[in-house]
């Protein structure tokens, strides 16, 4: 190949969308307000129609997203809040903030998220809250979730980071955004996600007007109004600029899931054949968008693969190497000896590929052509 193959291509969504771009950055930088600027408002207005009308508020990244929606809920120290082990540490890591117990729990080897019936497992009379991960791109069996929340009087705040623009396929014929079916949705506006800034940022969504209210204040000091301060909170805004980029791109929002779906057809296609080689399984209650594109590689053969990829100049990337529970961090929330098989086998067999709105055809088809000759095909 005579150019670099990236494993998202930012420049080069950045290049097509520029003139579009910079001038929503001129129009900030001509106005001078860079913090709570009009354009905050007007995405976080945007952005509610197209998640169907909750409520959006925004705030400095992903993480922060999580920790406010969580500070929201009025938890006891201690409280357990269950979240899959086949995650990014972010999610743990605001519940262990907060003084509550984070619960890992094992995932479907499928779909790589967690469902009801391995959450149900670990529910205890200090389970307070279940955390979903839609990981990689498409959702958690949210109805089903939903149901057992409801029964248990436990709280559902979902972790879209990965998912957002991915539609769910209710058992009773309706659709929703994922990310607004729990109590709580989260995102992160990371510059590689699917809608991403050129900073950090993100955004909690929620239905419930009272409890947006109270996000709102959780975001900025614990205030509705200046200088009066109801709660304890944080600071955690979206910074002009950053939501100047985003409100164009959420108008492409659509159109880079369909060009990522295009990409990951393409990979199913022509890796679908492959002995030892796993393509991502798509559920049928949720559109995939594709955040990652995740094979799964068995007999010991994954860290060959990338090795060889390396070589032939084509990027990969482990999502993610190590379970949760046995990361430094975590490992004192588990008993010795804690496992649970499927995260851990995940953690030995996965193995993302390019995917980005900007690929080309000749890319794509030399790493498949790679990925063929690996496996000998």
């Amino acid at each position: 190949m005579s150019s670099t193959i990236q494993m998202v291509d930012l420049k080069g969504q950045y290049n097509r969308l520029k003139p579009e771009i910079d001038l929503a950055i001129q129009e900030v930088l001509d106005g001078c307000i860079f913090i709570n600027g009009p354009q905050v408002k007007d995405f976080s207005d945007r952005l509610s129609t197209y998640m169907g009308g909750c409520f959006v508020i925004p705030c400095a990244n992903g993480t922060d997203a999580l920790q406010i929606a969580l500070m929201a809920l009025e938890l006891n120290d201690g409280d357990e809040v269950l979240l899959p082990s086949f995650t990014y540490a972010a999610t743990a890591e605001v519940i262990a903030l907060l003084k509550l117990k984070p619960v890992m729990v094992d995932v479907d080897p499928t779909s790589f998220n967690t469902g009801r019936a391995q959450y149900e497992a670990y529910i205890t009379d200090k389970t307070r809250v279940i955390v979903p991960v839609h990981l990689f791109g498409q959702a958690s069996q949210m109805d089903e979730i939903m149901e057992l929340a409801k029964e248990r009087d436990l709280f559902v705040v979902e972790d879209n980071a990965q998912a957002i623009g991915a539609d769910y396929y209710h058992q009773d014929g309706s659709t929703s955004k994922v990310g607004t079916i729990g109590h709580i949705g989260c995102t992160s506006f990371f510059p590689s996600k699917n809608l991403g800034c050129y900073g950090d940022g993100g955004a909690v969504f929620t239905k419930d007007e009272t409890r947006a209210h109270k996000i709102y204040m959780m975001a900025n000091h614990g205030q509705a109004k200046k200088y009066h301060h109801e709660v304890i909170g944080c600071n955690s805004r979206l910074d002009t600029l950053q939501a100047a980029i985003l409100n164009v791109k959420l108008r492409y929002l659509d159109d880079f899931a369909a060009r990522r779906r295009s990409v990951a057809d393409h990979y199913d296609k022509a890796l679908a054949e492959i002995v030892g080689l796993r393509t991502p399984f798509r559920v049928s209650y949720s559109n995939h968008v594709f955040h990652q594109y995740t094979l799964q590689v068995s007999d010991g053969r994954r860290d060959g693969l990338m090795t060889y990829l390396k070589e032939k100049g084509i990027p990969s990337m482990i999502y993610y190497p190590i379970p949760l529970y046995k990361q430094k961090a975590y490992a004192h929330y588990v008993e010795p000896g804690f496992s649970q098989p499927e995260t851990e086998r995940l953690c030995t067999d996965v193995v993302s590929l390019p995917i980005h709105t900007e690929m080309e055809q000749d890319t794509q088809d030399y790493i498949i052509h790679e990925v063929k000759a690996f496996f000998n095909c």
